[in-house]
């Protein structure tokens, strides 16, 4: 479960689910920082790729457009307090003073998830000094399997439990939508066997607590239908997702 579309990397051959995330995004599109459509109208003149103002130094114009990468106003991050894969309540303002990479994922997600979870695992070798500086977080998309042991089981089965700043959250379902309105995560979930669509954006979140880049995650399928991304294209992800991180605590 947990075909991950994000609002802005629709992946073409899921018909059904670019036209559910398109009307989702017509009632939602308000909401989006401008600067970030900016960055998606504009990223190529001319034949040209260009290089958005306002990103991090070390961050290319190839890897700007393959991460989605935009800057976006540094506004404070929408706080929540939910229960991470080990059973602690948290918030996320008590992460301040290091950087939070936050993602929005499904704990039975065989798609887009998996995916970014090996993108932060790369990420998180490639910070080497500054990976104690920066947390790594997901929030639930998935109100049928909310309970702590699904998040936890999905932190192992993706080693995401090897990183040590690495939390997955979940919590009651009311708790869970106002934080998924919070970050404009649009989620449509059918019923408890069906797949989740959720939007998959990692948004950057300095020490100080406040949102400064978003970035879109992307997918690709093999001709089976099963979700991939090349090791070259996962180790890339990774090295920009550290990238920005490392900016953020310098």
């Amino acid at each position: 479960m947990g075909r991950a579309e994000t609002a802005s990397r629709i992946v073409k051959n899921r018909p059904v689910i670019v036209i559910a995330i398109l009307a989702a995004v017509l009632v939602a599109a308000v909401a989006v920082p401008t600067v970030y459509l900016v960055h998606r109208s504009q990223t190529h003149v001319s034949g040209q790729l260009l290089r958005p103002a306002g990103l991090p130094p070390g961050i290319s114009a190839s890897l700007a457009d393959l991460m989605a990468l935009s800057p976006v106003p540094a506004t404070s991050a929408p706080d929540f307090t939910l229960t991470d894969q080990n059973g602690r309540v948290l918030s996320l303002s008590a992460f301040r003073g290091k950087a939070v990479v936050l993602e929005f994922m499904d704990p039975h997600c065989v798609d887009i998830c998996p995916i970014v979870s090996d993108e932060f695992i790369h990420a998180y070798r490639d910070l080497g000094s500054a990976a104690g500086k920066v947390v790594f977080a997901a929030v639930n998309v998935n109100k049928y399997h909310s309970a702590i042991r699904e998040v936890a089981q999905f932190s192992r089965a993706h080693q995401l439990s090897t990183i040590p700043g690495w939390h997955f959250f979940t919590g009651p379902v009311p708790r869970l939508q106002a934080t998924w309105r919070a970050y404009n995560i649009l989620v449509q979930a059918r019923g408890p066997n069906a797949d989740i669509v959720h939007s998959s954006d990692i948004y950057f979140i300095d020490p100080q607590g406040r949102q400064r880049y978003m970035s879109a995650p992307e997918v690709d399928y093999t001709k089976s239908g099963d979700a991939y991304l090349p090791p070259r294209t996962l180790a890339e992800w990774g090295r920009g997702i550290a990238l920005v991180a490392r900016n953020l605590v310098r």
